[in-house]
Protein backbone atom coordinates (compact mmCIF):
# COMPACT_ATOMS: atom_id res chain seq x y z
CA UNK A 1 0.00 0.00 0.00
CA UNK A 2 1.05 3.60 -0.49
CA UNK A 3 3.08 5.23 2.26
CA UNK A 4 1.27 8.53 1.66
CA UNK A 5 -2.26 7.30 2.39
CA UNK A 6 -3.65 6.39 5.80
CA UNK A 7 -4.12 2.77 6.77
CA UNK A 8 -7.80 1.84 6.56
CA UNK A 9 -8.90 -0.03 9.68
CA UNK A 10 -11.80 -2.47 9.57
CA UNK A 11 -13.51 -3.84 12.65
CA UNK A 12 -15.33 -7.17 12.83
CA UNK A 13 -17.22 -7.29 16.09
CA UNK A 14 -18.47 -4.10 17.71
CA UNK A 15 -18.80 -4.94 21.38
CA UNK A 16 -16.97 -3.02 24.06
CA UNK A 17 -13.51 -3.93 22.71
CA UNK A 18 -14.45 -2.92 19.18
CA UNK A 19 -15.91 0.34 20.45
CA UNK A 20 -12.76 1.15 22.43
CA UNK A 21 -10.51 0.60 19.46
CA UNK A 22 -12.83 2.58 17.18
CA UNK A 23 -12.78 5.55 19.55
CA UNK A 24 -8.99 5.36 19.70
CA UNK A 25 -8.84 5.29 15.89
CA UNK A 26 -11.19 8.29 15.62
CA UNK A 27 -8.85 10.23 17.92
CA UNK A 28 -5.70 9.16 16.08
CA UNK A 29 -3.82 11.12 13.44
CA UNK A 30 -5.93 10.60 10.28
CA UNK A 31 -2.77 10.68 8.20
CA UNK A 32 -1.71 7.45 9.94
CA UNK A 33 -4.85 5.35 10.40
CA UNK A 34 -8.58 5.84 9.92
CA UNK A 35 -11.56 3.64 10.81
CA UNK A 36 -13.15 2.71 7.49
CA UNK A 37 -15.76 -0.02 8.03
CA UNK A 38 -17.42 -2.17 10.69
CA UNK A 39 -19.42 -5.38 10.69
CA UNK A 40 -21.52 -6.70 13.56
CA UNK A 41 -24.88 -8.43 13.05
CA UNK A 42 -26.38 -6.86 16.17
CA UNK A 43 -28.90 -4.03 15.63
CA UNK A 44 -27.69 -2.55 18.90
CA UNK A 45 -24.15 -2.44 17.53
CA UNK A 46 -25.39 -0.61 14.43
CA UNK A 47 -27.20 1.91 16.61
CA UNK A 48 -24.11 2.58 18.72
CA UNK A 49 -21.90 2.94 15.66
CA UNK A 50 -24.29 5.48 14.14
CA UNK A 51 -24.14 7.53 17.34
CA UNK A 52 -20.38 7.32 17.83
CA UNK A 53 -19.13 7.56 14.25
CA UNK A 54 -21.90 8.30 11.73
CA UNK A 55 -19.30 8.58 8.97
CA UNK A 56 -18.08 5.00 9.42
CA UNK A 57 -20.31 2.52 7.56
CA UNK A 58 -21.73 -0.67 9.06
CA UNK A 59 -21.26 -3.10 6.18
CA UNK A 60 -23.31 -6.22 5.53
CA UNK A 61 -20.67 -8.88 6.13
CA UNK A 62 -17.24 -9.60 7.52
CA UNK A 63 -16.06 -10.28 3.99
CA UNK A 64 -17.13 -6.79 2.92
CA UNK A 65 -15.08 -5.23 5.74
CA UNK A 66 -12.01 -7.26 4.79
CA UNK A 67 -12.35 -6.19 1.15
CA UNK A 68 -12.78 -2.51 2.01
CA UNK A 69 -9.86 -2.11 4.41
CA UNK A 70 -6.11 -2.67 4.83
CA UNK A 71 -6.06 -4.25 8.28
CA UNK A 72 -8.81 -6.20 10.01
CA UNK A 73 -9.37 -6.04 13.77
CA UNK A 74 -11.18 -9.21 14.86
CA UNK A 75 -13.07 -8.72 18.13
CA UNK A 76 -15.64 -11.50 17.90
CA UNK A 77 -16.17 -14.47 20.24
CA UNK A 78 -13.07 -16.72 20.07
CA UNK A 79 -14.59 -19.48 17.91
CA UNK A 80 -14.70 -17.05 14.96
CA UNK A 81 -11.17 -15.68 15.26
CA UNK A 82 -9.30 -18.14 13.07
CA UNK A 83 -11.76 -18.41 10.15
CA UNK A 84 -11.95 -14.62 9.91
CA UNK A 85 -8.18 -14.22 10.16
CA UNK A 86 -7.65 -16.82 7.43
CA UNK A 87 -10.13 -14.97 5.22
CA UNK A 88 -8.24 -11.70 5.74
CA UNK A 89 -4.92 -13.38 5.00
CA UNK A 90 -6.35 -14.88 1.82
CA UNK A 91 -7.30 -11.34 0.74
CA UNK A 92 -3.76 -10.13 1.40
CA UNK A 93 -4.73 -8.05 4.41
CA UNK A 94 -3.06 -7.56 7.80
CA UNK A 95 -4.82 -8.86 10.91
CA UNK A 96 -5.12 -7.63 14.50
CA UNK A 97 -6.67 -10.33 16.69
CA UNK A 98 -8.26 -10.28 20.09
CA UNK A 99 -7.11 -13.02 22.42
CA UNK A 100 -7.37 -15.92 22.79
CA UNK A 101 -6.44 -16.96 19.27
CA UNK A 102 -8.93 -19.80 19.63
CA UNK A 103 -10.11 -22.23 22.27
CA UNK A 104 -8.85 -25.32 20.44
CA UNK A 105 -5.10 -25.33 21.00
CA UNK A 106 -4.34 -27.63 18.06
CA UNK A 107 -6.21 -25.34 15.68
CA UNK A 108 -4.42 -22.30 17.09
CA UNK A 109 -1.03 -23.98 16.75
CA UNK A 110 -1.68 -24.97 13.13
CA UNK A 111 -2.92 -21.45 12.38
CA UNK A 112 0.21 -19.82 13.80
CA UNK A 113 2.45 -22.21 11.88
CA UNK A 114 0.64 -21.40 8.62
CA UNK A 115 0.76 -17.66 9.23
CA UNK A 116 4.44 -17.68 10.12
CA UNK A 117 5.36 -19.84 7.12
CA UNK A 118 3.47 -17.51 4.77
CA UNK A 119 4.88 -14.34 6.34
CA UNK A 120 1.42 -12.91 7.03
CA UNK A 121 1.23 -9.57 8.82
CA UNK A 122 -0.49 -10.26 12.12
CA UNK A 123 -0.47 -9.27 15.78
CA UNK A 124 -2.59 -9.80 18.88
CA UNK A 125 -4.13 -7.09 21.03
CA UNK A 126 -2.30 -7.45 24.33
CA UNK A 127 -2.25 -3.76 25.34
CA UNK A 128 0.54 -4.27 27.88
CA UNK A 129 2.84 -4.31 24.85
CA UNK A 130 2.30 -0.53 24.71
CA UNK A 131 1.75 0.30 28.40
CA UNK A 132 3.67 3.24 29.93
CA UNK A 133 3.33 1.52 33.30
CA UNK A 134 5.03 -1.61 31.96
CA UNK A 135 7.81 0.54 30.50
CA UNK A 136 8.27 2.08 33.95
CA UNK A 137 8.54 -1.35 35.56
CA UNK A 138 11.17 -2.35 33.00
CA UNK A 139 13.12 0.86 33.63
CA UNK A 140 13.09 0.32 37.39
CA UNK A 141 14.24 -3.24 36.96
CA UNK A 142 17.03 -2.21 34.60
CA UNK A 143 18.13 0.39 37.16
CA UNK A 144 18.50 -2.34 39.80
CA UNK A 145 15.31 -1.88 41.84
CA UNK A 146 14.74 -5.64 41.94
CA UNK A 147 18.22 -7.06 41.64
CA UNK A 148 18.20 -10.80 41.07
CA UNK A 149 14.52 -11.83 40.83
CA UNK A 150 13.31 -14.39 43.34
CA UNK A 151 9.56 -14.78 42.81
CA UNK A 152 6.53 -13.40 41.01
CA UNK A 153 2.97 -13.26 42.35
CA UNK A 154 -0.09 -12.62 40.18
CA UNK A 155 -3.54 -12.11 41.71
CA UNK A 156 -6.84 -11.16 40.06
CA UNK A 157 -10.24 -10.69 41.64
CA UNK A 158 -13.75 -9.77 40.53
CA UNK A 159 -16.99 -8.91 42.28
CA UNK A 160 -18.86 -10.84 39.57
CA UNK A 161 -17.99 -12.57 36.33
CA UNK A 162 -18.51 -11.37 33.69
CA UNK A 163 -17.84 -7.83 34.86
CA UNK A 164 -20.71 -5.36 34.61
CA UNK A 165 -19.44 -3.67 31.45
CA UNK A 166 -19.25 -7.08 29.74
CA UNK A 167 -22.96 -7.81 30.18
CA UNK A 168 -23.71 -7.75 26.45
CA UNK A 169 -21.19 -10.56 25.88
CA UNK A 170 -22.14 -12.64 28.91
CA UNK A 171 -23.65 -15.32 26.67
CA UNK A 172 -20.17 -16.60 25.92
CA UNK A 173 -17.96 -14.93 28.54
CA UNK A 174 -19.81 -16.71 31.33
CA UNK A 175 -19.48 -20.14 29.69
CA UNK A 176 -16.72 -22.67 30.10
CA UNK A 177 -16.31 -23.31 26.36
CA UNK A 178 -15.00 -19.88 25.34
CA UNK A 179 -15.12 -17.55 28.34
CA UNK A 180 -13.86 -17.18 31.88
CA UNK A 181 -11.45 -14.79 33.56
CA UNK A 182 -8.38 -16.97 32.99
CA UNK A 183 -8.69 -16.54 29.23
CA UNK A 184 -9.91 -12.95 29.36
CA UNK A 185 -7.81 -11.40 32.12
CA UNK A 186 -5.10 -13.73 33.41
CA UNK A 187 -3.80 -14.09 29.84
CA UNK A 188 -2.75 -10.41 29.90
CA UNK A 189 -0.55 -10.99 32.94
CA UNK A 190 0.88 -14.18 31.49
CA UNK A 191 1.81 -12.21 28.38
CA UNK A 192 3.50 -9.58 30.56
CA UNK A 193 5.32 -12.34 32.45
CA UNK A 194 6.53 -13.98 29.24
CA UNK A 195 7.79 -10.65 27.90
CA UNK A 196 9.54 -9.65 31.13
CA UNK A 197 10.89 -12.93 32.43
CA UNK A 198 11.00 -15.63 29.76
CA UNK A 199 9.44 -18.91 28.74
CA UNK A 200 6.41 -20.10 30.72
CA UNK A 201 6.02 -23.62 32.11
CA UNK A 202 3.00 -24.78 34.12
CA UNK A 203 3.48 -26.69 37.34
CA UNK A 204 0.32 -27.34 39.32
CA UNK A 205 -3.19 -25.94 38.88
CA UNK A 206 -6.62 -26.15 40.44
CA UNK A 207 -9.90 -24.83 39.06
CA UNK A 208 -13.34 -24.48 40.66
CA UNK A 209 -16.22 -24.00 38.24
CA UNK A 210 -19.20 -21.73 38.89
CA UNK A 211 -21.61 -24.44 37.74
CA UNK A 212 -22.37 -26.93 35.02
CA UNK A 213 -21.07 -25.49 31.74
CA UNK A 214 -20.13 -22.21 33.43
CA UNK A 215 -16.74 -20.54 33.60
CA UNK A 216 -14.39 -20.77 36.55
CA UNK A 217 -15.19 -19.30 39.96
CA UNK A 218 -11.67 -19.72 41.32
CA UNK A 219 -8.27 -20.75 40.02
CA UNK A 220 -4.78 -21.24 41.45
CA UNK A 221 -1.59 -22.31 39.71
CA UNK A 222 2.16 -22.49 40.05
CA UNK A 223 4.43 -21.83 37.09
CA UNK A 224 7.94 -20.88 36.17
CA UNK A 225 8.91 -18.01 33.88
CA UNK A 226 12.48 -18.20 32.67
CA UNK A 227 13.00 -20.56 35.60
CA UNK A 228 11.61 -18.08 38.16
CA UNK A 229 8.83 -19.39 40.44
CA UNK A 230 5.41 -17.84 39.81
CA UNK A 231 2.24 -18.15 41.87
CA UNK A 232 -1.08 -17.30 40.29
CA UNK A 233 -4.56 -17.06 41.72
CA UNK A 234 -7.93 -15.65 40.76
CA UNK A 235 -11.30 -15.48 42.47
CA UNK A 236 -14.83 -14.27 41.79
CA UNK A 237 -16.93 -12.97 44.67
CA UNK A 238 -14.36 -12.11 47.34
CA UNK A 239 -13.99 -8.42 46.49
CA UNK A 240 -16.47 -5.61 46.07
CA UNK A 241 -14.42 -4.14 43.26
CA UNK A 242 -15.50 -4.92 39.73
CA UNK A 243 -11.91 -5.73 38.79
CA UNK A 244 -8.70 -5.72 40.84
CA UNK A 245 -5.32 -7.20 40.03
CA UNK A 246 -1.66 -7.21 40.99
CA UNK A 247 1.54 -8.41 39.29
CA UNK A 248 4.38 -8.26 41.83
CA UNK A 249 8.03 -9.13 41.18
CA UNK A 250 10.30 -9.57 44.21
CA UNK A 251 14.07 -9.84 44.16
CA UNK A 252 17.10 -9.71 46.45
CA UNK A 253 17.29 -5.91 46.14
CA UNK A 254 13.62 -4.94 46.29
CA UNK A 255 10.26 -5.26 44.56
CA UNK A 256 8.13 -3.69 41.84
CA UNK A 257 4.52 -4.27 40.91
CA UNK A 258 1.74 -3.36 38.52
CA UNK A 259 -1.58 -2.69 40.28
CA UNK A 260 -5.00 -2.50 38.69
CA UNK A 261 -3.67 -2.50 35.14
CA UNK A 262 -1.97 0.89 35.08
CA UNK A 263 -0.23 1.79 38.35
CA UNK A 264 3.51 1.11 38.39
CA UNK A 265 4.69 0.85 42.00
CA UNK A 266 8.09 0.35 43.65
CA UNK A 267 8.79 -0.82 47.19
CA UNK A 268 10.66 1.84 49.15
CA UNK A 269 11.57 2.31 52.79
CA UNK A 270 8.19 3.81 53.61
CA UNK A 271 6.17 1.26 51.66
CA UNK A 272 4.88 1.05 48.10
CA UNK A 273 5.39 4.24 46.07
CA UNK A 274 3.46 4.90 42.88
CA UNK A 275 5.25 6.30 39.82
CA UNK A 276 4.74 10.10 39.77
CA UNK A 277 3.23 10.08 36.27
CA UNK A 278 0.91 7.11 36.91
CA UNK A 279 -2.65 7.32 35.64
CA UNK A 280 -5.76 5.30 36.45
CA UNK A 281 -6.74 2.75 33.84
CA UNK A 282 -9.59 4.77 32.35
CA UNK A 283 -7.14 7.59 31.54
CA UNK A 284 -4.23 5.42 30.47
CA UNK A 285 -6.23 3.10 28.19
CA UNK A 286 -6.70 5.65 25.34
CA UNK A 287 -2.96 6.38 25.37
CA UNK A 288 -2.14 2.68 25.20
CA UNK A 289 -4.60 2.04 22.36
CA UNK A 290 -3.21 5.02 20.45
CA UNK A 291 0.25 3.48 20.61
CA UNK A 292 -1.14 0.08 19.67
CA UNK A 293 -2.73 1.64 16.57
CA UNK A 294 0.49 3.43 15.60
CA UNK A 295 2.32 0.12 15.69
CA UNK A 296 -0.55 -1.58 13.85
CA UNK A 297 -0.39 0.97 11.04
CA UNK A 298 3.32 0.27 10.65
CA UNK A 299 2.65 -3.47 10.53
CA UNK A 300 -0.07 -3.01 7.91
CA UNK A 301 2.30 -0.94 5.75
CA UNK A 302 4.84 -3.75 5.83
CA UNK A 303 7.26 -1.97 8.18
CA UNK A 304 7.47 -4.96 10.52
CA UNK A 305 6.21 -5.60 14.03
CA UNK A 306 7.37 -2.72 16.23
CA UNK A 307 6.44 -4.28 19.56
CA UNK A 308 2.91 -5.65 19.27
CA UNK A 309 2.24 -9.12 20.68
CA UNK A 310 3.07 -11.75 18.08
CA UNK A 311 0.99 -14.76 17.17
CA UNK A 312 3.68 -16.98 18.69
CA UNK A 313 3.56 -15.12 22.01
CA UNK A 314 -0.23 -15.36 22.06
CA UNK A 315 -0.04 -19.09 21.33
CA UNK A 316 2.41 -19.66 24.19
CA UNK A 317 0.09 -17.80 26.56
CA UNK A 318 -2.93 -19.72 25.31
CA UNK A 319 -1.16 -23.04 25.82
CA UNK A 320 -0.63 -22.23 29.51
CA UNK A 321 -4.20 -20.92 29.94
CA UNK A 322 -5.77 -24.01 28.40
CA UNK A 323 -3.49 -26.27 30.44
CA UNK A 324 -4.66 -24.54 33.62
CA UNK A 325 -8.33 -24.89 32.67
CA UNK A 326 -7.83 -28.55 31.77
CA UNK A 327 -7.00 -29.21 35.43
CA UNK A 328 -10.56 -28.37 36.44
Amino acid sequence: MSTTTPVRLGLIGFGIMGERLLRAALAHDPAVIVPAAVFDPSPEAARRLAEIAPGVPMLGSAEAVIAATDVTYIATPPRLHLPLADAAFAAGKAVFLEKPLAVDLEQASAFVARAEAAGHRAAVNFPMASSPAVRQLAAWREAGAVGTPRALEIEVGFATWPRGWQHAASGWLARREEGGFTREVVSHFLFLTRRMLGELALGTASVTWAGEGLAEQAMTATLTAGGLPVTLKGMVGQTEREDENRWALTGEAGAIRLSNWSLAEKLEAGGWATAPDALPQEKMRPMVLRDQLTKLAALARGDGNQGLATLREALEVQAVVEAILAKG
